[in-house]
């Protein structure tokens, strides 16, 4: 078995609106950044684990973002794999 270590970004939905971003925004610009036009908050999720291959822990990953990482009536994700 090989070790993994799989980098998850997930986003809300561009079509959506993002509150948090709203709120992360408005700061900033109360804080004299002017020039952000736009935030948007999400999450990023760091697993380690380990597979066969790594095309098997890819498949794992998506799985896991697919049955419990995300909400995918809200949120979108994108992932990295890369050998530990």
């Amino acid at each position: 078995m090989t070790k993994f270590e799989a980098h998850i970004d997930v986003m809300p939905l561009k079509a959506l609106l993002d509150p948090q971003g709203k709120a992360v925004m408005l700061g900033l610009y109360n804080l004299s950044f002017k020039s952000v036009k736009n935030v948007r908050v999400g999450k990023h999720i760091f697993i380690e684990l380990e597979a066969e291959t790594k095309a098997e822990a890819e498949k794992m990953v998506d799985e896991m973002c697919q049955k419990m990482l995300i909400n995918p009536v809200v949120e979108y994700y994108q992932f990295t794999v890369n050998e530990a």
